[in-house]
């Protein structure tokens, strides 16, 4: 995927001395970019916390990346338009990448619903070194968890674009994990994932 360069026209990449491969070495682990996708209300920050305190506990180098937290800052300025949000991954997935050209372990939660945008994430990190996570439910069960009470505002009109009520969201058609959060539990949802990064 190819977005507007018009503004970094006279930039150079400057090459270090020390490679991927040293970061890892360094850190006894490979860049890993942990891509947890669905509804708002579905579980994604929920089980990214619990997975990221399981890994610190293994020795982990892992950072969590959530969706509320980076738009206090660095995509403070974007709204939920199409484009908004497809910029607001872009700059996420920018992000996501150097962590793993870091070595880090990245645990990235973001509605993301667009297909697009996570295809973009896949191939900018780099696909052996991206895991893509359903966390699954519907918005009947997202609606009545509403930790946010964003979806009673949503069906007033008083939020628009909101992804499952107002605006769409892309299933994932071949996910790498499937959290079906109506079924499973935080910490056998956890363990889910945990299986797969070992």
């Amino acid at each position: 995927m190819k977005f507007n360069k018009e503004k970094s026209k006279n930039i150079v990449w400057h090459e270090g001395k020390i490679t991927y491969s040293d970061r890892c070495q360094n850190l006894g682990q490979e860049g890993l970019v942990i891509w947890f996708t669905g509804l708002s209300g579905s579980g994604k920050s929920t089980i990214a916390v619990e997975v990221e305190k399981e890994l610190i506990k293994k020795g982990k180098a892992v950072y969590r990346l959530d969706g509320d937290n980076v738009r206090h800052g660095l995509n403070s300025d974007l709204g939920f338009s199409k484009e908004d949000r497809n910029e607001n991954i872009r700059r996420i997935v920018e992000v996501a990448a150097l962590f793993k050209d870091a070595g880090l372990i990245t645990l990235a939660s973001f509605i993301s619903p667009y297909k697009k945008m996570r295809n973009f994430a896949r191939e900018k990190v780099g696909k052996e070194n991206f895991i893509e996570v359903y966390v699954k439910a519907d918005v009947e069960t997202c609606s009545k968890r509403d930790p946010k009470g964003l979806y009673e505002k949503a069906k007033k009109g008083e939020i628009k674009d909101f992804t499952g009520i107002s605006s769409p969201y892309e299933e994932p058609e071949n996910p790498d994990v499937i959290i079906d959060s109506d079924k499973l539990s935080i910490k056998e949802s956890t363990n889910k994932i945990l299986e797969v990064i070992d």
